[in-house]
């Protein structure tokens, strides 16, 4: 029998789930992936085949709790498996902290210090956390494997990770983690199957979305990111602030009389893309847009990647190629150009016919640094990771 493998990552107003099922631990095979949308508005969960066909279609008044929502998609996966059986569920977790540098089981020691690490990712923790919960209510037999963000970047060392802050500010934690890891593994295994010779020297990754990162990976170990204590840090994104001096907080604080909570939505919910143009927080709407703030937004978009991008570099001692991925970063040709041709200084160029095809390289072939476009699967490294501490919990057991 398959053993079926459930992948969810949560979010405020939406839950993002695929299945996996995996034949005696062979590679996970993707058998549907949907979401339930529109928590505490409409409702509404949509799943899919790998080839995008519709397999299910369901709608519930906004009055609809989540445990209730993922009941339903506890029933409907487990008759969608049919001769599978749902074995585990791993979970996409924004922040493990210091203490986790690998995925891990859920229990209620686990639990609670992972609630204690919500401060630190307020917008992504707790609804990562809200269906763990949940599930161990609806299927307390079934083990939970929490998959870390923050995990692929415990390799960056001391210097990497921290701030000039008193000693015991940084013995209680407060340092620079790293985001996106998840979304770097999966970018550091496929650039080893697609250029092997690429991924083991110096690479910079660009995850560009909504929420947008770099990372600095080197021999296939991430050296340096751009996000550091929070998701707040490094580049502009969709609605937070990217890079700032600590003195504008104090600014608000003092001169501005705003309160922590207001501070908190500036810089999370109004900030970034939306911000700077007024327009709106989506790439597509401010590549379109004729307002000259949409137009700077942009601008500033691709001044911030290549500023980080010679920092990155400077954090290995040179580059040998980078990878674009993510929403922006797989599917915006001007705006990977706009990078490119900012960081010809570095010896990348930017090949304009393979870029608008959304080629694999980008790069002409006497470039003397090489771009990529590399999709990313965090899904299928969730599942992957899960798939492999079930079965080393097998073999100890």
């Amino acid at each position: 029998m398959s053993d079926g493998i459930l992948v969810i990552n949560a979010g405020s107003s939406s839950s993002k789930f695929s299945v996996y099922v995996s034949d005696n631990g062979d590679e996970p095979q993707l058998s549907c992936k949907g979401q339930i949308e529109g928590i505490g508005v409409a409702p509404c969960f949509v799943a899919r085949s790998p080839d995008g066909a519709l397999l299910g279609e369901h709608r519930w008044a906004a009055s609809a709790d989540r445990k209730s929502l993922l009941a339903y998609l506890l029933g409907w996966i487990e008759h969608h498996l049919g001769d599978a059986e749902l074995k585990v569920a791993g979970h996409r977790v924004v922040h493990g902290g210091r203490l986790y540098a690998a995925p891990v089981l859920v229990d209620d020691a686990v639990m609670e210090e992972l609630v204690r690490l919500i401060p630190l990712a307020p917008l992504h923790q707790p609804h990562n956390l809200a269906p763990i919960q949940a599930l161990a209510q609806l299927h307390p037999g079934l083990p939970q494997v929490a998959c870390f963000d923050t995990a692929f970047h415990r390799s960056n060392d001391m210097l990497a990770t921290t701030f000039a802050l008193p000693r015991w500010l940084i013995d209680e934690g407060v340092q620079r983690y790293g985001f996106h890891g998840l979304s770097y593994e999966y970018i550091a295994q496929r650039l080893r199957q697609i250029a092997p010779e690429v991924a083991s020297g110096r690479v910079v990754v660009c995850h560009l979305g909504s929420g947008a990162s770099m990372c600095a990976i080197k021999d296939g170990r991430s050296v340096a990111s751009t996000m550091g204590f929070t998701a707040l840090d490094g580049l502009p994104m969709g609605t937070r602030t990217g890079q700032l001096d600590a003195g504008v907080i104090l600014y608000l604080l003092q001169e501005k009389q705003m309160t922590a909570k207001e501070i908190e939505t500036l810089l999370y919910h109004k900030s970034g893309l939306l911000g700077l143009s007024g327009v709106s927080n989506d790439m597509r709407v401010l590549m379109d847009s004729n307002d000259p703030h949409a137009r700077e937004a942009v601008d500033y978009f691709i001044y911030r990647i290549g500023r980080e991008l010679g920092s990155l570099s400077a954090a290995m001692g040179g580059l040998d190629a980078v990878v674009f991925t993510a929403g922006i970063g797989e599917r915006s040709p001007e705006i990977r150009a706009g990078v490119l041709d900012q960081a010809a200084w570095l010896g990348l160029d930017c090949d304009g016919t393979a870029n608008l095809a959304g080629q694999t390289r980008i790069s002409s072939a006497t470039a003397r640094c090489s771009a990529w476009v590399i999709p990313t699967d965090e899904e299928l490294m969730i599942a992957t990771h899960t798939r492999d501490l079930m079965k080393s919990r097998l073999v100890v057991a």
